[in-house]
């Protein structure tokens, strides 16, 4: 997927992880869900595709069963993401496990010895 690196994809992205944080809390009625942060959106040149990163406080032994959980939700929350947003078209949302504070704690005692 190539990246947008446009004012106009940060924006959207913003707004979109917004719009999917709030219907998490609010509106998702899987326990699944529950305590799931959604940490950024990465969209493709076309706004097409929006790459949504998350992570859970009980860390990545939660993740099959977010995913799981995310995937089953994905139609409802492209939906209301619609609607939220008022956009002609809804990118695909594609769930990742972010793994940006797994690599800071992985790569801090390296990066203290040099």
């Amino acid at each position: 997927m190539q990246r947008s690196t446009s004012r106009r994809a940060a924006q959207m992205s913003d707004q979109i992880m917004q719009v999917l944080a709030l219907l998490l809390v609010q509106e998702a009625e899987d326990p699944a869900l529950r305590l799931v942060t959604i940490t950024g959106v990465r969209l493709n040149r076309d706004f097409s595709i929006a790459e949504v990163l998350y992570t859970h406080i009980h860390g990545r032994e939660a993740e099959p069963e977010i995913s799981k959980a995310l995937l089953r939700a994905k139609g409802f929350l492209r939906t209301r993401l619609g609607r939220e947003l008022k956009l002609r078209g809804i990118p695909e949302l594609r769930f990742t496990w972010d793994t940006f504070l797994e690599d800071m704690v992985y790569d801090a005692p390296a990066a203290a010895d040099s």
